[in-house]
């Protein structure tokens, strides 16, 4: 599907671990059903149950290293999927689809935490996703290691949880800088300020697509 053949409004939430991503798409999701909006509450990688699979070969722990391009690969067949699935035709269906990470995570964590080339990722990701972008995306930004201690206290951590500090501080420069990039789209959020303060800059960008 092009960008010009959907109807409904599609919305990602990015940033690296324990920036409050789950708490504020729960605000946005209620703000947008409250506004009478059909929406679809998606995640990435996932979003369906062969997504989901692909999700758990990509978090578990694995005594074989699962190698650089074999995670950005099944990464775009996870989203081939999704896309195909759950989110175009939702699009079409002109519904709105509120999306927990998409492509900017690609470019992040496989572009700037692996070292990945990006000329790859912007491949593939054409191949995948032809023009689809986000109309909207809320980058939640903090410091690497206040949110590593945030996401060590909730549960265990996850393949890429255990990486060390500088692969974090990689994905966050890589993010600041396609939020740079694209300030049409993207919206940076302090994820570290009060939770108020966060919601209340979410929803002075959200009223806009209202």
């Amino acid at each position: 599907m092009r960008q010009q053949d959907r109807k409904g409004r599609f919305i990602t939430i990015e940033g690296g671990e324990g920036v409050g991503k789950s708490t504020n798409i729960q605000f946005i999701q209620r703000r947008l059903q409250d506004a009478g909006i059909d929406l679809v509450l998606t995640r990435e990688p996932g979003g369906t149950a062969l997504a989901e699979k692909i999700r758990t070969l990509l978090l578990s722990p694995s005594d074989e290293p699962i190698a650089e391009m074999t995670e950005l690969l099944l990464i775009f067949a996870a989203r081939a999927q999704h896309l195909a699935q759950v989110i175009l035709p939702a699009l079409q269906a002109g519904k709105w689809v509120l999306c927990d990470r998409f492509t900017d995570a690609t470019y992040a964590y496989q572009g700037g935490g692996r070292g990945l080339n990006t000329a790859a990722i912007a491949t593939l990701e054409s191949l995948v996703q032809n023009d689809l972008r986000p109309d909207l995306t809320y980058l939640l930004d903090l410091a690497p290691d206040i949110g590593l201690s945030r996401a060590s206290k909730r549960a265990a951590l996850d393949r890429f949880e255990l990486e060390k500090i500088e692969f974090f501080e990689r994905v966050r420069t890589v993010y600041l800088q396609r939020a740079a990039d694209e300030p049409s789209r993207c919206v940076v959020i302090d994820a570290g300020e009060p939770l108020t303060q966060v919601q209340t800059a979410i929803l002075q960008h959200l009223e806009t697509l209202l």
